[in-house]
């Protein structure tokens, strides 16, 4: 793949000279949802006028319900688009022009450098859908094939251990949010088992399904009974009918430990959910008012205390 004309190059999203293949594989998006105009555009490639119809009427503004069902609902790319509308010859250099930049996919590193490798942690979502979405980068890496090899980089992260070990660490992060806080435990683990005090660590681990989410129980279990863990505080939102447990309800009842450990002790924070719940124990158990523990908030974050990596 080359481009024409000169000017061109500016367009391209990818460097160019490439083949159609390292542009599919590295450059391109083709996980992503097809956007509503994207449809309308390769609508015009279809050759049976009843395939043409079932595109155009998903796009318009009475079959938003059918776009919903048919795409988002079901996790629908440009591959699945072509499997059921077999009409569809598309134009694959119009098809590059349309399909979205391949953006990069972060993952925190789930280990810690003294105990072992670079390591990731990842789980197919397989709830509440109907097709399971491969995520965009995750089936590069299959589990089974030491010898893949896929281009990475490494960012610095916001989440860092205090430098000094006796320091009380406070971690809080369902499901996959687990994930740096495993490489924290092992460092904790490590320097406890080289004979050097390491201050109070706490983890609040939520998923929803006691036997089918909850990675690394046996090495979290390990971790707790060499003192590595000091305290391990478990939610499961699913498993008993009619009564949701969560990390934010276990950090309520544990307000006055956790205000202990941060207001007296100077504990530093991660957190992979809102600090409403944190803002919440601060006011209780702090005796502050909304406004002083906000700024308490505030000036933990501005002393590398507090860390915070929010998504919904």
């Amino acid at each position: 793949m080359s481009p024409l004309e000169d000017d061109a190059i500016k367009k391209q999203p990818f460097p160019c000279p490439t083949t159609y293949r390292t542009a599919l594989s590295y450059y391109v998006d083709i996980m992503a949802f097809p956007r509503t105009h994207v449809l309308k555009e390769i609508s015009d490639y279809a050759s049976d006028p009843e395939e043409k119809a079932k595109i155009l009427k998903m796009v318009s503004r009475e079959g938003k319900d059918i776009y919903q069902s048919y795409i988002i609902d079901s996790c629908r790319h440009i591959a699945h688009i072509l499997e059921d509308f077999p009409s569809l010859k598309i134009n694959i250099h119009h098809l590059m022009e349309l399909l979205p930049r391949l953006q990069p996919r972060y993952y925190s590193i789930s280990s810690s450098p003294r105990v072992s490798r670079i390591a990731y942690t990842s789980r197919p979502s397989l709830y509440g859908i109907r097709r399971s979405r491969d995520e965009s980068t995750t089936p590069m890496v299959p589990e089974d094939d030491h010898e893949h090899k896929v281009p990475i980089f490494v960012r610095r992260s916001q989440f860092r251990l205090p430098n000094r070990h006796n320091v009380p660490v406070i971690m809080v992060g369902p499901g996959t949010g687990l994930a740096p806080f495993r490489g924290f435990i092992q460092e904790r683990s490590w320097h406890k088992a080289q004979g050097k005090p390491v201050g109070e660590t706490h983890l609040f681990f939520g998923c929803r399904n006691e036997a089918v989410d909850y990675i690394y129980r046996e090495e979290l279990e390990e971790h707790l009974a060499s003192g590595g863990l000091s305290r391990l505080h478990l939610a499961f939102s699913r498993d008993i009918p009619g009564k949701k447990v969560y990390v934010t309800t276990l950090m309520k009842e544990n307000a006055s430990d956790l205000w202990r450990l941060i207001g007296s002790e100077g504990a530093h924070v991660y957190v992979y959910v809102h600090n409403v719940i944190l803002k919440d124990v601060l006011m209780d158990q702090g005796k502050l008012s909304e406004s002083e523990a906000e700024a308490y908030l505030k000036q933990m974050e501005s002393k590398k205390r507090y860390s915070a990596d929010v998504w919904s």
